[in-house]
């Protein structure tokens, strides 16, 4: 006797028509709990999606994302950049396989593909202590924007925030500790959950600002319209960066922007004696290697590590 086909049990596709691919990369948004982050992956993946509907192919394969990587090797983008689009186009194939609509075999062939290799480690813009006690104060104090400005510069350089973090700062989060003030319960990239010491010349600026704008309660920054008053009831991470990069061009400083200002507070801290594990609270690292990286380090030629070692010709 015939058996009947079993209805229900859909094959998983190799190929990923345009309503499988927006699928997909809905459940990758949906999985991804920062905003920062699904920013990034939403560009990523649409990026992915415009190349792959560009070319004359039929599969979604390991072939395929290879070749997707050494178009982005073409256009010369920093290995980071790479591994970050390559990353998003991996966990569009886990979405793709787990919805059914992908072969299992072709999604795990996909996550074979090698990144870019990182030469070295890319170090950033730090500021000396003296360019960052010029820099943040910048801003001209006796306007209300100026005071806002202060404020936020004086968060990003001396908390070590970043700038989505600066952005969504509540005054519900500034309580004191042991007799100090601090940052609280504050989320960080990851959904990590650490507490910021609030230096005291920081907490100045934020209390001018405060009486200032007249702000009780709520986001803690808020945007400031050319008539000189707040309006709305917060700031975006875009305010952030424009802050910055003003005041970074009044200040005749080039290519600087607010995760520079972090990588600064970290080599401070470092320079003014601060233990290595207390910046890593600090910063919000879960590796410790990570917070060295931010610390970067410069190669001394006067007075080298290697002049006298010991060995040398009396």
């Amino acid at each position: 006797m015939k058996k009947k086909p079993i209805v229900g049990n859909k094959k998983p596709n190799n190929t990923l028509r345009l309503p499988d691919l927006d699928q997909a990369k809905s459940a990758v948004l949906n999985s991804l709990p920062s905003k920062e982050s699904q920013r990034s992956y939403r560009h990523a993946m649409e990026e992915f999606v415009a190349w792959y509907r560009s070319e004359p192919r039929l599969l979604f394969n390991k072939t395929v994302v290879t070749r997707y990587r050494i178009h982005l090797e073409s256009r010369q983008l920093a290995p980071g950049t790479i591994n970050g689009r390559l990353a998003a186009v991996r966990r569009l194939a886990y979405e793709a396989a787990d919805s059914g609509l992908l072969s299992p075999e072709l999604a795990a062939g996909i996550r074979r593909v090698k990144g870019a290799k990182k030469l070295g480690v890319r170090l950033g813009n730090r500021l000396t202590a003296e360019q960052a006690k010029a820099f943040g104060q910048v801003p001209n104090c006796t306007t209300l924007k100026g005071k806002r400005d202060r404020a936020l510069l004086a968060v990003l350089l001396g908390c070590g925030l970043r700038r989505r973090e600066a952005a969504e700062l509540d005054m519900a989060n500034l309580q004191q500790r042991e007799d100090h003030w601090a940052i609280v319960d504050l989320a960080g990239k990851g959904r990590h959950v650490r507490t910021v010491p609030v230096p005291e010349w920081v907490r100045a600026a934020i209390d001018s600002w405060l009486a200032c704008a007249e702000i009780r309660d709520g986001r803690l920054f808020w945007c400031v319209c050319r008539a000189g008053k707040t309006w709305g009831d917060g700031m975006t991470e875009r305010v952030v960066w424009h802050v910055v990069k003003d005041c970074a061009k009044q200040a005749g400083i080039e290519k600087l922007t607010p995760h520079d200002l972090r990588r600064t507070c970290a080599r401070l801290c470092h320079a003014a004696g601060g233990e290595l594990g207390q910046i890593q609270f600090l910063l919000g690292h879960v590796s410790v290697q990570t917070t060295e990286k931010y610390l970067g380090c410069q190669q001394r030629i006067r007075g080298a590590v290697n002049d006298r070692i010991g060995i040398e010709p009396v």
